[in-house]
């Protein structure tokens, strides 16, 4: 392909900006608000991620689009049906985030059981010196849930092992390369577990799947992680849940309405609250902008991508 012409939808990172900006023929999406109405038949690559995702309106607007780099694992923003009918190729970014995603759910299970974002604001308060923190819940030896039991969740799944705690998980289907517990009720898991982690993709298959009944079978003393998408939890029923007591706590570090949090959440101290930092360490963020440059590089020269979705 000759030099074709990149739209980039929304703000990156300095370096991705600049990197971007250096070595393609770059579109500005938020710099030029009417460029699609007056230039979508000239955009060849659409570079984006799972936050600004790329709409289905925006799409029939550039009818000679080929392919779309983005920016994570997540495509539920993206206008994926409406892309595969046209022909449109999609990349996202998998496995190299595996890790530090893993490694946040693991932080949230320790640190909403224990409370040690809240234990730290007592100290930081001079609470202490009126007396100790209330005891708190222990992690290991306990029960683990995984909803989604892909590659991040069997991450999760291998760390929560040397935790010794007892795990099985809830697919579409039982995975054969894996002798953790399958279950197949959703419900039935929540009320097996003492946490129940949320590794699933977003989408309209997993819109509210944790709902009121899910969140009643985990109950008062379960906690409920989040590391998936925001739009996997009906945040009402988690917020009426909590206020309620029947649910024991929650660590989140998406949300539904991103970057607006329900303020109700904020003063609990079971709750921990997280701005989508699963992925976000310097080491995970090079290798995802690295992942999305080698997608575009291959596509240009090739007319593949290395990590199609």
């Amino acid at each position: 392909m000759s030099r074709p012409n990149v739209l980039q939808v929304g703000r990156f990172p300095a370096r991705f900006n600049e990197r971007l900006q250096r070595d393609y023929q770059l579109i500005r999406l938020w710099e030029q608000p009417n460029v699609l109405a007056e230039r979508g038949a000239e955009i060849d690559i659409v570079v984006t991620s799972a936050r600004y995702g790329c709409s289905a309106q925006q799409l029939a607007q550039m009818p000679n689009l080929k392919a779309i780099c983005s920016f994570g694992v997540g495509y539920d923003s993206i206008a994926v049906d409406d892309a595969k009918a046209r022909g449109i190729v999609i990349s996202t970014t998998p496995d190299v985030l595996n890790e530090c995603v893993a490694d946040t759910a693991i932080g949230l299970v320790i640190d909403t059981a224990r409370q040690f974002a809240a234990c730290d604001r007592h100290v930081r308060q001079g609470k202490w010196l009126n007396g100790q923190y209330p005891l708190t819940r222990k992690v290991s030896g306990k029960k683990l849930g995984i909803v989604g039991f892909g590659r991040i969740g069997k991450d999760i799944a291998k760390r929560a092992a040397g935790f010794d705690m007892e795990i099985r998980y809830h697919n579409r289907r039982p995975d054969p390369t894996t002798d953790y517990g399958y279950e197949a009720d959703l419900k039935a898991l929540a009320s097996w577990a003492d946490f129940l982690v949320l590794a699933c993709p977003g989408g309209a298959s997993t819109h509210h799947l944790i709902n009121a009944e899910v969140l009643a079978a985990l109950g008062a003393e379960g906690i409920l992680v989040n590391i998936s998408r925001g739009s996997v939890v009906d945040e009402s029923a988690l917020v009426a849940a909590l206020q309620a007591g029947m649910l024991g706590g929650a660590g989140l570090d998406v949300f539904e309405d991103e970057p607006r949090v329900p303020e109700a959440l904020f003063d609990m101290p079971n709750v921990v609250l997280l701005p989508h930092v699963g992925s976000a360490t310097e080491e995970t963020r090079l290798a995802m902008e690295n992942l999305v440059f080698d997608n575009l590089d291959a596509f240009i020269e090739r007319g593949e991508l290395i990590t199609p979705l």
